[in-house]
C-alpha cells in the first residue's frame, strides 16, 4: 500500500514538473509580420481550419506541443489526430511541418513570413515577434 501511495504521489510531482516547464511557452512569428492574431485565429491555423498561416508544429507526442494544444487550442493529443488524419483523409488539408525543438521552430518561422509556431519564452529572439499571449 504504501509503495503504490508513493508511486501516485511521484507520478503527481512528475505531471506538475512537466506542466510547469512549459507554462512559458509563446506563439511567435517572423519579427517582420506586423499582423495581430487572436487566440482563436491561432487555433484555426494548426487545426486546420484557415490557411491564413503556415503553422509550424513540435514533435508529436512532446511536452511542449501537448501543453500548446492543451492551453491554447483545448484539445488532448487524442483530439488532435482525430481532427488531422479526417482532413487528411478527405484530401482538405496538410498538417503542419513539425520541427525538433524550438531552436528549429524559431528557425523556421524567422525564415518564413506566413510562418507560425510555439516555443519556449527563454527563446525568444529578435528574430520572431510574440503574438500570444499579447504583452
Amino acid at each position: 500500500m504504501k509503495k503504490n501511495l508513493l508511486g501516485v504521489a511521484v507520478s503527481l510531482a512528475l505531471t506538475s514538473i512537466c506542466s510547469m516547464a512549459y507554462a512559458d511557452l509563446v506563439v511567435v512569428v517572423n519579427a517582420k509580420n506586423t499582423a495581430s492574431v487572436t487566440k482563436d485565429q491561432i487555433t484555426q491555423s494548426f487545426l486546420g481550419s484557415t490557411n491564413t498561416f503556415s503553422p509550424i508544429d513540435q514533435p508529436d507526442g512532446s511536452p511542449i506541443r501537448n501543453e500548446f494544444y492543451k492551453t491554447v487550442a483545448e484539445k488532448d493529443p487524442s483530439q488532435v489526430r482525430a481532427i488531422w488524419s479526417k482532413l487528411v483523409f478527405t484530401g482538405k488539408a496538410k498538417p503542419p511541418k513539425q520541427f525538433a525543438n524550438s531552436e528549429e521552430v524559431k528557425k523556421e518561422v524567422a525564415g518564413n513570413m506566413n510562418a507560425i509556431g510555439y516555443i519556449e519564452k527563454s527563446a525568444v529572439d529578435s528574430s520572431v515577434r510574440v503574438v500570444y499571449p499579447a504583452n
